[in-house]
């Protein structure tokens, strides 16, 4: 007896600092999220969930081991009921339990659910034993669908979103370049003052450049239309050089022949 005995304190010693680390861990991890949600990371989270689990995990262990005496044989019965203030009661269940009094006896030693629950538990039990294999078959059948379903959709979100943060992530443009373009059109930075050659203001006769164009100018030939008077030619036909045989010098003057409007070439 005395063996017995000793070996039920042992186990809700056991018992009682399994249950003291689960409710630290359960105050920790509330506490991180209604205080540092803004900074909570979800591989801290799955770290939180991970020490809960073996936490219970061991907890269950200690409750099936072999030596573990099976607690539902055990009867808690109050010695003493009063309405007073309990100061070690409150220490034992910190706070929570000021009194133990008539009023929260059942609920605290209370061994079976509530006569609501039960009667609703009942109930449930009652209609499913009332559907036949058959039916529940199809029931299952057609739940185990629409989890799939909802599976295969959640999982396209995912990848749908996935790719999209990829796309939206991806660069597409070369900062540097558009810094650079950006300061060339609004300060001109990086741009030459040099100009090319002949490509502004008059051009003077001493200009080595100027009489290649003018030579080239006096090679142009006209060429009639083929259906048109051999007499008519387009307006402004030409600029008839002189001294073209002297490239590097300028012309003289230049000769304009502008026909009127009844002498369009191509009026028939």
């Amino acid at each position: 007896m005395q063996r017995e005995e000793k070996q039920l304190e042992l186990t809700l010693e056991a018992l009682i600092s399994q249950v003291a680390d689960l409710k630290n861990s359960l105050v920790s991890f509330i506490y991180k999220l209604e205080n540092e949600y803004d900074r909570l990371t979800w591989p801290s989270v799955l770290d939180s969930f991970a020490l809960l689990s073996g936490q219970l995990n061991t907890l269950n262990k200690v409750l099936k081991h072999e030596k573990t005496p099976l607690l539902r044989n055990q009867v808690i019965i109050p010695l003493v009921l009063s309405p007073d203030r309990d100061e070690e009661i409150m220490r034992q269940t910190e706070g929570r339990v000021p009194v133990f009094s008539h009023e929260v006896v059942p609920d605290h030693l209370r061994t079976k659910p509530d006569p609501e629950v039960e009667e609703q538990e009942k109930q449930l039990i009652t209609d499913a034993a009332r559907i036949s294999p058959d039916v529940a078959q199809k029931q299952i059948q057609s739940l185990n669908k629409m989890c799939s379903n909802l599976l295969e959709k959640i999982s396209k979100e995912e990848r749908e979103s996935e790719s999209g943060g990829l796309r939206q992530n991806k660069q597409t443009f070369n900062p540097a370049d558009t810094n650079a373009l950006v300061a060339a059109v609004a300060f001109g930075k990086g741009l030459s003052n040099r100009r090319p050659p002949g490509s502004g203001g008059s051009v003077q006769s001493g200009q080595p450049g100027a009489g290649a164009i003018i030579a080239g100018a006096s090679g142009m030939q006209q060429v009639p239309m083929s259906g048109a008077p051999a007499q008519q030619q387009p307006m402004l036909a030409g600029v008839q050089m002189a001294q073209a045989g002297q490239p590097g010098k300028m012309p003289t003057g230049i000769k304009t022949n502008i026909k009127s409007a009844s002498m369009h070439p191509y009026q028939r």
